[in-house]
């Protein structure tokens, strides 16, 4: 059984096949630390799964915006041409909340909040919380990622 744990205070995630560990992962989660009500900014945390997987096929760096491919590929010429945005690339993997009144339904709902793993440009660090609560992670690693979970994978996110 493939499942993932994600650890806010390492900032890794872990791939596990029947509780052993296979991958490791340097991600960057929420700079406004871990928290579920929804406008926060916060990463939220508890069990949850992977409701969905976008992306197959695309090239790396492939750009989204709500969830869909732009059609554009992510380089320095674009990136200099909106400066200041929030950089969804090359894959999303949209997390559900499994846990009712913590991370599912109402206020804290964590799939109405929009709460992917998703790429991000390579300039930016790993390792460090600085995402707007989503789970960025290295291009290259989500492509790895992403090849290794199916829809339904459960994810811990601990403090």
């Amino acid at each position: 059984m493939i499942e993932l744990q994600l650890s806010l205070a390492q900032q890794r995630l872990v791939l596990l096949e029947n509780g052993r560990p296979l991958r490791s992962y340097a991600v960057s989660t929420a700079l406004n630390g871990p928290g579920e009500r929804e406008g926060s900014g916060c990463t939220p945390r508890g069990r949850h799964y992977i409701r969905a997987r976008i992306g197959d096929g695309l090239p790396i760096n492939a750009v989204f915006v709500g969830r869909r491919f732009t059609g554009e590929v992510y380089d320095e010429a674009l990136a200099s041409s909106h400066p200041g945005r929030d950089w969804i690339l090359t894959r999303i993997l949209w997390l559900c909340g499994l846990e009712p009144g913590r991370n599912r339904l109402g206020q804290v709902d964590t799939m109405r909040r929009y709460i992917y793993i998703h790429g991000t440009p390579d300039s930016e660090p790993m390792g460090i919380p600085l995402s707007h609560g989503c789970v960025r992670m290295r291009n290259t690693d989500l492509l790895d990622l992403f090849d290794r979970v199916a829809v339904g994978t459960e994810i811990r996110i601990d403090d």
